[in-house]
């Protein structure tokens, strides 16, 4: 029997050409959908949960009709050896990124940033709703259990005043934990920054001592021009043994009893953060303050007032005897 050898070598050509256009056709329409936007018209949030693989995460947006060639993007993310590296969050997609875009936004964790506002004068159970409260942040700790409070804080008093009031962005999933560990350590920076750099003569043996006047002033300020004025009233009454009879601290002692109407029952109760009562200071902060009302308190002003009422309108007048302050009482609290 005799063999076209000739015709046998065309056959083979002919298949390798054939399947050398098939490969490239399939290359091109690879590279195609990889480099293709997304079928997007709006921007759209996704959630990948910690353990979540990347061949099932590619099913999903399949399924949302996100993707439409997820054969390709699977075997983009294997050969490339990124597949293994998506990390877990909410990640925004925008209209005309493309599978590549996604894939390199998963392995960078370039996720969405939630935020949580800590308000200044909030005291710290407020905060501590706020933070248990968002949808956004895991909950572990029971935030009325005064001990454990204080273990997550490492102190053997209630913790309060402890956290700084800011602006805090985090990932979906963050603990609670982490949040008070952030703000801590950023009160424990701002008060050291502070305590270095405050005047001289003050009435605090250590910043802890500033931190309770800061929180006062921060209760007492209504127009932030005056805290400086407020922290001298308050230092001045100190260093001439006064006491420093002032509302916000008899409130905070009530606690949930107090009504909104502070009455002179309320200003004669035994407590000790009623300093119309006690000497010095309370002994822990009655709120959450600012860097501004910690550096009022650092620096608070050189005049020789002693006394101040609130006038009406947000700010105080200021009086240097009691005779002066009586009168002033007369006019902007009694209307005389």
């Amino acid at each position: 029997m005799k063999f076209d050898i000739s015709s046998r070598k065309s056959r083979f050509l002919l298949w390798g050409y054939i399947l050398l256009a098939t490969f490239l056709l399939r290359s091109v329409f690879f590279f195609q959908h990889i480099n293709s936007p997304l079928s997007l018209h709006t921007p759209v949030t996704i959630e990948v949960s910690s353990g979540t693989t990347f061949n099932s995460l590619v099913t999903r947006l399949a399924d949302q009709d996100i993707i439409t060639s997820p054969l390709d993007v699977r075997f983009y993310g294997r050969m490339t050896g990124l597949a293994d590296d998506i990390r877990a969050g909410d990640y925004r997609l925008q209209p005309g990124m493309n599978a590549r875009d996604l894939l390199m936004k998963l392995v960078a964790g370039d996720t969405i940033l939630y935020q949580l506002v800590i308000v200044e004068g909030w005291n710290l159970q407020q905060a501590l709703a706020a933070i248990q409260a968002n949808e956004f942040i895991e909950t572990t700790f029971d935030r009325t259990d005064k001990a454990t409070l204080q273990a997550l804080f490492n102190t053997d008093f209630y913790p309060e005043g402890l956290l700084f009031p800011d602006t805090y962005h985090f990932e979906r999933g963050t603990s609670d934990r982490e949040i008070l560990s952030r703000a801590s350590t950023l009160m424990t920076r701002v008060l050291e920054e502070e305590w270095s750099s405050r005047d001289v003569g003050l009435p605090y043996d250590t910043s802890y001592e500033a931190l309770v006047m800061a929180s006062i002033v921060e209760k007492e300020t209504g127009l932030a021009s005056e805290r400086q004025q407020i922290a001298g009233v308050f230092v001045r009454r100190l260093q001439q043994r006064m006491r420093l009879q002032t509302d916000p601290t008899v409130i905070y002692g009530l606690g949930e009893s107090f009504d909104g109407d502070l009455t002179r029952a309320d200003l004669r109760a035994p407590s000790p953060y009623n300093t119309y009562l006690i000497n010095g200071l309370p002994p822990t902060p009655i709120a959450l303050p600012g860097r501004a009302a910690i550096h009022a308190t650092m620096h608070p002003d050189d005049s020789d007032t002693l006394y101040f009422v609130a006038r009406g309108d947000g700010g105080h007048y200021f009086s240097s005897t009691l005779e002066e302050h009586q009168a002033a009482v007369d006019q902007y609290q009694l209307g005389n």
